[in-house]
């Protein structure tokens, strides 16, 4: 079975074609800057090196068919026939509480995702107008939405609901939702695998951390709690995103700074122009901070301070509530590939049981790898995430019990 996972950003279309019996990735790439004068297109097959070119796409729809097209390609490509496709998964960071699972695509699910526009404006809009496009142009291969929010279920509800007048959740289902679900429930089961137990006998704390991070705690394969909430502003210091702030903060621009009156204007200041970019005034990269930050740049020091005392909180906050944990998992693209970073987040947590081996931690690898020393008694692990995966093994799932 070929599964197509298809990710739609508000500029890009991402995807993966995965052959389901060996879960074989076939082909990769990504159309991006979709609608801006020049797009880009990558793409790479099993079989063949990555593809470059600039592109003129106006609209998902003409990225899909772009990618079909090369998909099917009789130089690159990596299927004969379309039909080939028996399912197409689409993640969807935002599911409401409308959706708790992966689901089949109809006309009432699309319905419903409609109802999480106002919720999550910056990322259901660009999945629905994947939705469309893929409908378009495959119409009688069935889709799936996967949803990030689905793996955090199982939080109790004293863990997700904010303390405002109850008839606010009532009404407009304002609580903390979770995000990167699909991310933390991979990593989880990896590091299942690595420690040889199975996940409903492990107590974890996974930290996805890139351009948006989010820590989650796990006891014994269930979310108990997760540092993004109604929306993924929430949590800890990220790469544009402030991360937790008093909220009175929030009534106090809106008091003083006219500009701030527009709730877009707002939500772009505290999404796309805070975080370690805001505090450093350079960029909400972490190569670039952590290059300023040697070079003894004053606020590029603060922000990588700033990220990782809060990335220390959250783990030492979870810890306390799974009384105790197994296993500390790094992943994504800071996760993965930022040494320093995991270095200055475990440092003084030893009095948790977490010590890492310097020498492991530096090791230059991209496998999924234990970083704590022998001693450590709470197993460090660099695991890289596989989103991608996990929504085609979803997909299948989805596709299966419907026959």
């Amino acid at each position: 079975m070929k599964v197509l996972v298809v990710n739609c950003g508000s500029s890009s279309v991402k995807y993966a074609l995965f052959e389901m019996d060996g879960e074989k990735k076939l082909a990769w790439g990504i159309v991006e800057c979709i609608g801006l004068p020049s797009a880009y297109y990558k793409m790479q097959t099993m079989n063949t090196e990555e593809k470059k070119e600039v592109v003129e796409i106006t609209n998902h729809t003409e990225a899909v068919d772009l990618i079909i097209k090369e998909l099917l390609d009789k130089n690159v490509g990596i299927i004969a026939d379309i039909n080939e496709i028996a399912v197409v998964g689409h993640r969807i960071v935002h599911g409401g509480d409308k959706f708790s699972r992966s689901v089949l695509v109809t006309e009432n699910v699309k319905k419903d995702l409609e109802g999480c526009f106002s919720i999550a404006p910056l990322h259901t809009h660009a999945h629905y107008a994947g939705i469309l496009a893929v409908e378009r142009k495959l119409p009688n291969i069935p889709s799936v939405l996967v949803f990030d929010t689905a793996f955090y279920q199982t939080m109790p509800d004293y863990a997700y609901m904010y303390a405002l007048p109850y008839e606010f959740y009532e009404k407009d289902h304002i609580r903390k939702y979770g995000f990167h679900g699909t991310s933390h429930n991979y990593v989880a089961q990896r590091s299942a695998a690595m420690l040889e137990k199975s996940l409903m006998e492990l107590n974890l704390v996974t930290s996805h951390l890139g351009n948006g991070s989010s820590i989650t705690a796990i006891e014994k394969g269930k979310v108990i709690d997760t540092s993004m909430g109604f929306t993924p502003l929430q949590g800890v210091v990220m790469g544009t995103r402030c991360g937790d702030i008093d909220p009175a903060i929030i009534a106090y621009l809106l008091d003083e700074y006219p500009q701030y009156r527009n709730g877009a204007a707002l939500n772009d200041l505290m999404n796309k122009k805070s975080g370690l970019a805001g505090i450093s005034g350079l960029s909400g990269d972490m190569r670039t901070i952590i290059k300023s930050a040697n070079e003894g740049v004053k606020k590029a020091i603060l922000a990588f301070e700033m990220l990782v005392y809060s990335i220390k909180k959250y783990i030492s906050a979870y810890y306390g509530i799974l009384n105790g944990i197994d296993g500390l998992v790094f992943t994504a693209g800071i996760g993965e590939n930022s040494a320093p970073v995991r270095e200055a987040v475990c440092k003084n947590l030893n009095i948790l049981g977490i010590e890492i081996d310097e020498k492991k931690n530096n090791e230059d690898s991209n496998k999924e790898r234990f970083i704590s020393t022998d001693n450590s008694k709470v197993k460090v692990m660099v695991i890289p995430t596989n989103e991608e995966l996990m929504i085609a093994r979803e997909s299948k799932m989805v596709l299966t019990s419907m026959s």
